[in-house]
């Protein structure tokens, strides 16, 4: 079994305390090249961004029902996602916007889904919590707590049934780890010898209630040790970290079939999700605390204009180019059409989409 870990907004940070030149020399980000590096920065930026103006768009009544925002964790969805292979799989829950882009969609199909289009990736009837992307091996944003765990199971399962070599990443949040089909998809995941790595984002509040208020326990990876898994722990903060601790998990997912748990340590400047008033279970000086000391973007930032992989002027034109392509994502999504009445119908049953092979007889929709 695996040891633990050894723990080593946007607002300018002039010398972020955290550092991420500790891991820098890991295989698995040595082996990075300058502009791999510069696509690291380039995807948690373009992710900010976009958060961002989602908020914006929120705020202005363009988006309905819920919008929960990964700003201040773009590392690890970023880091987890850069080290996907193949047959490698990826599965969330309602925070998904992050894994989204960073396994390769395109944010104005994402900005559309938001806004209910029919242009949107899940043409307009998933929303904020149903980003989907079978061709990029990426199946959601769910909005059931821990009701995606026992998927990415069975995609674990898929995976070794038809004899690859992958693995699949299942996320969850701190809280959903106390959810029971959780520990059945653990018990299932070792008894079955399954390649899934179970991340948990443990962002230190399950809605408002706070880790110390909601899980007994040394710490929720450790979990794992009563099923005879592996785990390990990480700052989040540090995308060179998460790319090192998540390479050992994903390579005995992938060529022993073992599966593992990982819990990455990281943070969320905003609410649980826009609607949440955020002022009654944490301070402004916790979350200021966090911004100006371990704001993921801004540690990985100092660290590449350290070894000289970046310049002010690229970050200038990494951010610029971000904030335009947010710009361009809303402007696509406020021109798409809303779905028809009649697309409520449709993508529900797949005889009805299908009708020249349809074999089932009598009425699939009532009035």
């Amino acid at each position: 079994m695996s040891n633990k870990a050894v723990p080593n907004a946007d607002k300018k940070v002039e010398a972020p305390v955290a550092c991420a030149g500790s891991h820098a020399s890991a295989p698995i980000n040595s082996a990075l090249s300058n502009e791999g590096k510069i696509e690291l920065h380039r995807k948690m930026v373009r992710i900010r961004r976009f958060e961002e103006r989602s908020l914006r768009a929120y705020q202005s009544k363009k988006i309905g029902g819920f919008l929960h925002l990964y700003i201040g964790q773009e590392a690890v969805a970023v880091g987890c996602c850069s080290l996907m292979g193949p047959n490698d799989h990826v599965i969330t829950a309602y925070r998904d916007h992050a894994h989204a882009i960073a396994v390769g969609m395109d944010t104005k199909a994402l900005m559309a889904e938001l806004y209910g289009k029919i242009t949107g990736c899940s043409k307009g009837k998933g929303g904020s919590m149903h980003y989907f992307a079978p061709s990029l091996n990426y199946w959601g944003g769910h909005g059931i707590v821990g009701g995606q765990i026992p998927l990415g199971t069975g995609l674990a399962y898929a995976v070794k049934y038809r004899k690859l070599k992958g693995a699949a990443m299942a996320f969850m949040g701190d809280g959903a780890v106390n959810q029971g089909a959780v520990h059945e998809a653990y018990n299932l995941a070792a008894l079955w010898n399954l390649p899934v790595v179970f991340v948990v984002e443990n962002n230190g509040y399950s809605m408002g209630t706070s880790q110390d208020r909601s899980s007994a326990g040394p710490g929720l990876a450790q979990r794992a040790e009563a099923y005879g898994m592996n785990w390990g722990t990480c700052f989040g903060h540090d995308v060179y970290e998460v790319r090192a601790t998540m390479d050992k998990f994903l390579t005995l997912a992938r060529e022993k079939n073992l599966p593992s748990v990982v819990e990455i340590d990281t943070y969320r400047y905003r609410g649980h999700s826009v609607a949440d008033p955020d002022k009654t279970y944490r301070t402004k000086e916790e979350i200021e605390e966090y911004r100006r000391t371990k704001d993921p973007i801004q540690v990985y930032q100092a660290a590449l204009l350290k070894e000289g992989v970046l310049t002010d002027a690229l970050v200038e034109q990494i951010n610029t180019e971000a904030v335009n392509e947010s710009e361009l994502a809303a402007e696509f999504a406020e021109m798409s059409p809303f779905p028809t009445v009649d697309d409520i119908q449709k993508d529900v049953y797949w005889e009805v989409d299908n009708p020249s092979q349809r074999t089932s007889k009598g009425r699939l929709f009532f009035d």
